[in-house]
């Protein structure tokens, strides 16, 4: 399991990364609350590299500050890789960053539905002038362990776009 140490390890990586490569990094977030913004703002200096952060956490927030659009929603859910996609592209086109990262799941304990059961979250990688790259991932443990599960992926996929 990821720890607070194991965290600031993969985002000094991060940095160091970010850095070299000239990135500016932008967050959209739902079910980690903030927490991938919390931990890359932890570092000091973040902000040559970190632009903002976008907690929307409800479907409200999602359609006004990063412009998911309604029909996205009713079709596919928060959780799903079509809202995910349009939360890194509305990230990107609210900011100056030029890679989002974008994730909405079901952390628990309640919350699960029918083929997505607790554990499920959905991430997108979006680059300025690039495409987007989706994916679902199922984790397993606590609400505490799934949100930071899903934290070191979204920061590992950030440093794999990077190359």
């Amino acid at each position: 399991m990821y720890s607070d140490e194991s965290l600031k390890i993969i985002t000094r990586r991060l940095s160091e990364q970010a850095s070299a490569t000239g990135a500016y990094i932008t967050a959209a977030e739902s079910c980690t609350g903030g927490w991938v913004a919390k931990v890359l703002t932890d570092l000091p200096g973040s902000s040559a590299w970190f632009d903002r952060g976008f907690v929307t956490y409800t479907n409200e927030s999602k359609q006004e500050m990063l412009g998911v659009q309604a029909a996205t929603l009713e079709t596919y859910g928060a959780v799903s890789e079509q809202t995910v996609r349009e939360m890194a592209q509305g990230a990107l086109n609210n900011s100056k960053g030029s890679i989002a990262v974008a994730v909405s799941g079901i952390a628990g304990p309640g919350g699960a539905m029918p083929g997505k059961p607790v554990g499920t979250v959905c991430f997108a990688w979006a680059q300025r002038g690039g495409d987007i790259k989706s994916c679902r991932e199922q984790f397993s443990g606590d609400r505490d362990q799934i949100r930071r599960q899903a934290v070191a992926f979204v920061l590992n996929g950030i440093m794999e776009l990077m190359g």
